[in-house]
């Protein structure tokens, strides 16, 4: 223990460490060339593990696509996924039919529940420069009474997302946007309806915090007993309660005080997530987690019997027009482009 706001400071690798009831997350940050007429890299793919490629060269990875970077179609089952796109965008397909692109600020919230296959394609839509894609995707688990709930996903749309901006005493401004769990009064829209963070004295929170240089923010203590943690991704230096954190660290922190937070000489960013712990096994293997070997055991069997639907699209690893803009189109056949 540092002091009574820090329970402990650690690195960051590619996937970071997180705490019940976060499973883990993810910080994609690839500055990816300009993109060709298939809406992949314009650049030669020689040398790379293609299928398997997450060694960062020339400054980008393709991940599991051949063709465009990206995630071509793989099994879920027994928890969600948060993605959260800074930069950059996302083309997502699944075993539904739903369908969409997202991206520079917006965010898919999406319920694995009882099972089904999905897409997370990064279509290169820039031609004549450099395509710089920048996300979290973070993983939260489901509780027993809820891993065999009907898949689901929503979007929260950049413009959509509230954010709370506080002022220090020099001017200087910290804002926070709330992608869930409220600050000061400010709700964001609500996420996933079977979702852990659904239950209001859950306190699930994540808030992406962007710190001008030399700012000061109080973070407010959280009402519940809940595990709390802020990952430092980018900026100079922070201190937290007094103690120097360098970029690129997570730190755990006790709920129930204020914490004070004093960024050093650049902007920073940072990730929260909060919330109660669920307190159950968790067994994970592969792209499911379950409370049991066997049930993991059944996912594997149910998938091999229905595929979780089938996969309606002519190719595993699917991106929509060039042109098309950002949408949702969901299961049952209502959409909405913005």
């Amino acid at each position: 223990m540092y002091n009574t706001s820090i329970i402990r400071i650690r690195p960051l690798g590619f996937q970071w460490e997180t705490s019940d009831p976060f499973l883990f997350c993810l910080h994609h940050l690839d500055d990816y060339p300009a993109g060709n007429a298939e809406l992949g890299p314009a650049a030669s793919l020689a040398g790379r593990n293609l299928g398997q490629d997450f060694t960062l060269k020339d400054g980008w990875r393709m991940y599991h696509g051949q063709k465009v970077p990206g995630f071509p179609a793989h099994p879920h089952r027994g928890f969600e996924t948060v993605t959260v796109v800074l930069k950059g965008f996302v083309d997502h397909s699944d075993s539904h039919g739903a369908a969409g692109r997202y991206g520079n600020g917006d965010v898919q919230w999406m319920t694995a529940g009882s099972g089904l296959q999905h897409a997370e394609m990064f279509p290169l839509l820039k031609g004549e420069e450099r395509n710089q894609l920048e996300l979290y995707q973070i993983w939260i688990n489901l509780p027993q009474s809820k891993k065999m709930a009907d898949p689901y996903y929503t979007m929260l749309w950049n413009e959509e997302i509230p954010e709370v901006s506080v002022v220090d005493e020099e001017g200087r401004v910290t804002t926070v946007r709330l992608i869930a769990g409220a600050l000061n009064g400010v709700v964001p829209p609500p996420p996933a309806p079977d979702s852990w963070a659904a239950g209001p004295g859950n306190e699930v929170a994540i808030w992406t915090i962007n710190m001008e240089a030399g700012a000061k923010w109080a973070l407010p203590p959280a009402v519940n007993p809940v595990n709390r943690t802020l990952y430092f991704n980018t900026g100079a230096s922070l201190k937290v309660s007094g103690v120097e954190v360098q970029p690129y660290h997570a730190i755990e922190l006790f709920p129930g005080q204020t914490t004070t937070i004093e960024n050093g000489s650049a902007p920073a960013k940072l990730l929260m997530l909060q919330g109660r712990p669920i307190h159950e096994p968790v067994v994970q293997y592969g792209p499911f987690v379950m409370n049991t070997e066997q049930e993991i055991y059944q996912a594997f069997a149910d998938f091999r019997e229905t595929q979780f639907g089938g996969w309606p699209w002519h190719r595993t690893d699917p991106v929509h027009p060039p042109a098309k803009g950002r949408f949702a189109t969901f299961a049952g056949g209502s959409s909405i482009e913005k």
